[in-house]
Protein backbone atom coordinates (compact mmCIF):
# COMPACT_ATOMS: atom_id res chain seq x y z
CA UNK A 1 0.00 0.00 0.00
CA UNK A 2 2.62 2.37 0.47
CA UNK A 3 3.25 2.45 -3.57
CA UNK A 4 -0.32 3.74 -3.52
CA UNK A 5 0.20 6.30 -1.25
CA UNK A 6 3.47 7.85 -2.57
CA UNK A 7 1.57 7.53 -6.07
CA UNK A 8 -1.47 9.70 -4.42
CA UNK A 9 1.30 12.03 -2.50
CA UNK A 10 2.93 12.68 -5.85
CA UNK A 11 -0.26 13.73 -7.41
CA UNK A 12 -2.16 17.32 -7.21
CA UNK A 13 -5.03 17.20 -4.90
CA UNK A 14 -7.68 17.31 -7.28
CA UNK A 15 -5.30 14.77 -9.68
CA UNK A 16 -5.83 12.87 -6.47
CA UNK A 17 -10.20 12.58 -6.61
CA UNK A 18 -10.43 12.47 -10.64
CA UNK A 19 -7.76 9.22 -10.49
CA UNK A 20 -9.94 7.58 -7.36
CA UNK A 21 -12.70 8.41 -9.36
CA UNK A 22 -11.85 6.78 -12.82
CA UNK A 23 -10.51 3.51 -10.82
CA UNK A 24 -14.60 3.38 -9.64
CA UNK A 25 -14.22 4.78 -6.01
CA UNK A 26 -13.57 7.51 -4.14
CA UNK A 27 -10.46 9.16 -2.53
CA UNK A 28 -11.77 9.35 0.57
CA UNK A 29 -12.31 5.22 0.47
CA UNK A 30 -8.78 4.96 -0.82
CA UNK A 31 -7.12 6.73 2.03
CA UNK A 32 -8.73 4.82 4.92
CA UNK A 33 -7.88 1.84 3.07
CA UNK A 34 -4.34 2.86 3.38
CA UNK A 35 -4.02 3.71 6.48
CA UNK A 36 -6.47 1.02 8.11
CA UNK A 37 -3.85 -1.41 6.60
CA UNK A 38 -6.51 -3.36 4.68
CA UNK A 39 -6.62 -4.96 1.26
CA UNK A 40 -8.28 -3.41 -2.09
CA UNK A 41 -11.07 -6.19 -3.91
CA UNK A 42 -9.36 -7.50 -6.55
CA UNK A 43 -11.16 -5.17 -9.14
CA UNK A 44 -10.07 -1.91 -7.86
CA UNK A 45 -6.80 -3.32 -7.80
CA UNK A 46 -6.81 -4.29 -11.71
CA UNK A 47 -8.62 -0.32 -12.01
CA UNK A 48 -5.40 0.88 -9.96
CA UNK A 49 -2.82 -0.63 -12.00
CA UNK A 50 -3.80 0.43 -15.01
CA UNK A 51 -5.18 4.04 -14.57
CA UNK A 52 -1.86 4.52 -12.86
CA UNK A 53 0.30 3.19 -15.70
CA UNK A 54 1.21 0.24 -13.88
CA UNK A 55 3.06 2.51 -11.40
CA UNK A 56 0.93 0.84 -8.72
CA UNK A 57 0.72 -3.02 -9.30
CA UNK A 58 -1.96 -5.62 -8.29
CA UNK A 59 1.31 -7.46 -6.75
CA UNK A 60 1.96 -4.33 -4.70
CA UNK A 61 -1.56 -3.98 -3.62
CA UNK A 62 -1.68 -7.46 -2.57
CA UNK A 63 1.31 -8.97 -1.50
CA UNK A 64 0.22 -11.80 0.73
CA UNK A 65 -2.34 -13.48 -2.04
CA UNK A 66 -1.48 -11.75 -5.57
CA UNK A 67 -0.63 -15.06 -6.87
CA UNK A 68 -3.76 -16.93 -5.66
CA UNK A 69 -6.48 -14.19 -7.37
CA UNK A 70 -3.97 -13.57 -10.67
CA UNK A 71 -2.14 -17.04 -10.97
CA UNK A 72 -1.78 -15.85 -14.58
CA UNK A 73 1.13 -13.04 -12.96
CA UNK A 74 3.16 -15.67 -11.48
CA UNK A 75 5.02 -15.90 -15.03
CA UNK A 76 4.96 -12.50 -15.52
CA UNK A 77 8.48 -10.78 -15.01
CA UNK A 78 8.65 -9.00 -11.78
CA UNK A 79 11.27 -8.81 -8.69
CA UNK A 80 9.22 -9.92 -5.84
CA UNK A 81 8.53 -12.85 -4.87
CA UNK A 82 6.12 -14.84 -2.78
CA UNK A 83 6.50 -17.48 -0.09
Amino acid sequence: MEELRQYLNSMHPNDQVIFSKSCGTSLGYLRKVISCGRYLGASLCVSIEEKSKHKVTRKQLRPNDWWKIWPELDNAPCTEKHT
